[in-house]
């Protein structure tokens, strides 16, 4: 895996054994293609980070801050090493699980990605339906802000959601799902 653009274009980064599903180089690249000068100036959480690819990738291309949150310790020194090798600013690591984070920051962000376990089967904890019904991601969100979300191609998002969904993209076995804070 690699930085595909911006100030630390190119340089690989490694993934922690706890990452079984890393975010490919084609869907960040699409993704990032999707987000274009949004990400500029941007207060970024990488939620789920793993390897840290979206925030890096969000630093690398402009983004002022991106903080990242992963439960794993491992992932977070993987993360943290990652950060040095790339020597990109305005960045911090929080080991914490997800929601409990959440419940607890009160920082507005410009994006928010998740990343989580893909739901595959009953009794698996749904994580994107999780953040969204316990309407834990809609108070970090800044006006018009995005919360961008990576899923199984066949997930089904939540139609009662607090956030509209804006855009779903398919890439192979994968899914984005686009959820925008409607602007006052």
């Amino acid at each position: 895996m690699r930085i595909i653009a911006g100030k630390a274009g190119r340089i690989a980064i490694k993934v922690p054994p706890a990452v079984s599903r890393p975010t490919t180089d084609f869907v960040r690249q699409a993704l990032y293609s999707i987000l274009g000068e949004t990400v500029a100036d941007a207060r970024v959480l990488d939620l789920f980070a793993g390897s840290g690819a979206l925030g890096l990738e969000a630093l690398s291309r402009g983004a002022a801050s991106c903080l990242f949150v992963e439960e794993h310790r491992q992932a977070c020194k993987t993360i943290q090493a990652n950060l040095a090798k790339s020597r990109l600013d305005g960045a911090r690591v929080a080991t914490a699980e997800v929601s409990s984070f959440l419940k607890r920051d009160t920082t507005t962000y410009d994006i928010i990605f998740a990343d989580p376990p893909y739901w595959k089967h009953p009794g698996d904890t749904d994580h994107i339906r999780d953040l969204l019904a316990k309407d834990l991601i809609a108070p970090r969100l800044a006006e018009g802000a995005l919360f961008i979300a990576e899923v199984s191609s066949n997930y089904r998002p939540p139609e009662d959601s607090t956030l509209p969904l804006a855009d779903r993209r398919q890439y192979g076995s994968s899914s984005v799902l686009f959820y925008q804070k409607p602007s006052l």
